[in-house]
């Protein structure tokens, strides 16, 4: 999968390209095919030029506070799936090598709304990073060190020199002998530092959500299903917030079994069918089926671990692997369609012949319209339908896009231009921007998109792609803050829109007919305690 490209020249420095790997490592097959060779021993440019540190009392040296450590920079920017696949990867290496490895992120914004220092304190708590993050908004440490994609990342000796970079997700075994080997080296040097640094780590309210990021509305059941993310569970309450039911521990994992003993991993999108909810559990890389009569879950596609290889064929829905499922819709078919953010692609789920199978998009990351399979999406993250179209939230290049059912037809776009084409404004199809959109919501002849990093929700006519701010994108007053956060997921039902404002973690119920924005009160629900 290709890592986001940014568009800069050469920098002047050691780390021009991709992978550097120093001399002493033998040489064997690498998990990335662009290698090149590069002298060791220039010194690592200084963090300078953040405008902001996070996840830590003060500001950070390497040649100073960090001397004697080996420090893995990760640049970085919350809304790259590539980044995100990235982060499990730097915590296993932070706990293999906690006592000589110190991990920086180093956040360089690829959107505008990435660049507020307090959103990246949002990032790093929904994906609880534990390790410093400094906010590079002006992508100064970014240009001193050369960097080209979203991610890249950065090794230093503990004598604060370059030893190389990695572009792309993806190269934890090759980090992980080249940090064994160097340990070893400056062992026998006498220059490593080994006793563990304890970071000032951003701490959270506990409250009832924790980052929700989906939501689903069954007004025929008098039902609200909420992807409470971060919390890891499904949270079951009646459309005026009373609760219902949880289902999952609260604790991160991959387990079946009744709802008090089954564990999530960031679920995110779901879709109903009878009783039967079913539920895009992202981070495990699963479709989980929550039986809502027998309150059991059981795992129906997927196999567990993430898909990197952007496949044009499916199989069998156990069998078959997947690449961070995001959202997902019951069509008109009784097919399930799935918004696959890592491969950026559509995808369907057959509950009767239990498959998967890729449905549009041919698994490059950008902007193009055309045939089913000749198009390209950019992490695809909201569905919604109006019965002879489906239509796509496409987050990374900010765009609204309709796809045919029946295996066949053209997609077209509706809103959106290109990877760094974003913004705020309404207007015309051909001159409206939105900036990371992540759901959207088919009502009655009009399209409600959340306008995600613009905090608004906004409508599209589907016809005409003419696009309006419908509510939000307010700073609010000092009482009461914001109409939204950047809201993530979005479900209608009795004449309400009822919103996943993810950053906020609350809901909101919008009235279509006055604009009426409130909060809607849990009753019931608990919060999860931190251990």
């Amino acid at each position: 999968m290709f890592a986001r490209l940014r568009r800069l020249g050469l920098i002047a420095t050691a780390l021009a390209l991709l992978f550097v790997l120093w001399a002493a490592l033998p040489k064997q097959p690498l998990p990335n095919d662009e290698l090149q060779a590069q002298e060791r021993g220039q010194k690592a440019p200084e963090l300078v030029g953040g405008v902001a540190w996070l996840n830590t009392s003060k500001p950070l040296s390497i040649h100073e506070d960090l001397r004697g450590k080996l420090v893995l920079l990760d640049f970085w920017t919350f809304c790259c799936i590539n980044c995100i696949h990235t982060l499990p990867d730097l915590a296993r290496l932070e706990e293999k090598y906690a006592h000589q490895l110190v991990v920086i992120g180093v956040h360089s914004a690829k959107f505008d709304n990435e660049k507020k220092t307090e959103n990246i304190r949002k990032a790093i708590l929904r994906y609880q990073i534990r390790h410093p993050v400094v906010n590079d908004a002006e992508q100064r440490i970014w240009e001193a060190y050369g960097c080209q994609s979203w991610p890249t990342l950065v090794l230093i000796d503990p004598e604060g020199n370059l030893v190389g970079a990695a572009s792309g997700e993806g190269n934890y075994e090759l980090l992980d002998r080249v940090i064994g080997r160097l340990i070893a080296e400056h062992r026998r040097k006498k220059t490593l530092n080994e006793t563990p640094i304890a970071f000032a780590l951003e701490k959270e309210l506990v409250q009832p959500l924790n980052f929700p990021g989906k939501i689903l509305a069954d007004e025929k059941g008098n039902r609200l299903f909420i992807a409470d993310s971060t919390n890891h569970r499904i949270v079951i309450t009646d459309l005026q917030g009373n609760k219902q039911a949880i289902a999952g521990t609260g604790e991160p994992g991959n387990a079946d079994g009744s709802f008090t003993q089954a564990r999530f991993n960031d679920p995110q999108g779901m879709c109903l069918k009878d009783d039967v909810l079913y539920v895009a559990d992202r981070k495990n890389h699963l479709i989980r089926a929550l039986d809502l009569k027998q309150q059991t879950v059981t795992t129906v596609a997927g196999i567990g671990e993430q898909d990197r290889e952007n496949r044009a064929i499916g199989g069998p829905a156990r069998r078959t692997g997947m690449n961070s499922p995001w959202d997902l819709l019951l069509g008109p078919d009784g097919l399930i369609y799935i918004a696959m953010a890592g491969h950026h692609q559509i995808w369907t789920y057959d509950p009767v012949q239990d498959r998967l199978d890729p449905y549009a998009g041919d698994g490059r990351e950008n902007i193009r319209d055309g045939s089913l399979f000749e198009a390209l999406f950019a992490q695809p993250s909201g569905l919604t339908h109006d019965g002879k179209e489906l239509f796509v939230a496409d987050s990374e290049v900010s765009a609204i896009r309709a796809v045919p059912f029946g295996g066949r037809g053209t997609v077209r776009t509706l809103v959106g231009k290109g990877l760094f084409v974003f913004g705020d404004v309404d207007g015309p199809a051909n001159e409206a921007r939105l900036q990371h959109a992540l759901a959207v919501q088919y009502v009655d002849g009009l399209l409600y998109v959340a306008d995600t990093y613009n905090s608004k929700i906004k409508t599209i006519d589907p016809k005409t792609g003419e696009t309006r701010t419908f509510v939000g994108g307010d700073r609010g007053g000092w009482l009461t803050g914001p109409t939204f956060n950047e809201p993530a997921g979005l479900s209608y039902a009795a004449g309400k829109l009822y919103v996943a404002d993810t950053n906020a973690h609350r809901i909101r119920v919008v009235d279509l007919k006055t604009r009426a924005v409130s909060t809607l009160p849990l009753k019931g629900v608990p919060p999860v305690v931190p251990k």
